[in-house]
């Protein structure tokens, strides 16, 4: 099985303001929009956007066992973990197990995130 499939669509369109999702354990600053998801492996294909004045401080740092690529579409966002402002064009592609965060975002920040659970590796933490 592949990703689900849409045709197109524009995802920040105004009339799809409601299909954006809180972020689970968030309080509210980070909001997801999952764009494509492969059901048998659980990749996926997402935004996410922080919200003006987003600090994830209070929940860490964060790393994953499967590869992912994150993309700036706006704003910015500062990534602890690498002392960097991640702006607008920025992209990283983060190999398992790579540590990143907290954020800290001043303005809202739109994220593009591919990520591969099905490249999933036994990764020490």
């Amino acid at each position: 099985m592949s990703k689900n499939t849409a045709s197109y669509w524009n995802v920040l369109s105004p009339e799809n303001s409601g299909k954006w999702e809180p972020i689970e354990g968030t309080e509210g600053m980070l909001e997801q929009l999952t764009l494509a998801m492969d059901g048998v492996t659980g990749d996926y294909t997402r935004l996410t956007r922080f919200k003006a004045g987003a600090d994830t401080k209070k929940f860490g740092s964060k790393s994953h066992d499967y590869p992912e690529e994150i993309y700036i579409i706006s704003g910015r966002i500062y990534d602890e973990a690498f002392d960097i402002w991640l702006e607008a064009g920025h992209f990283a592609s983060r190999p398992p197990g790579e540590v990143h965060g907290p954020f800290i975002c001043e303005e809202e920040c739109l994220v593009l995130e591919v990520s591969h659970p099905s490249q999933s590796v036994n990764v020490p933490r």
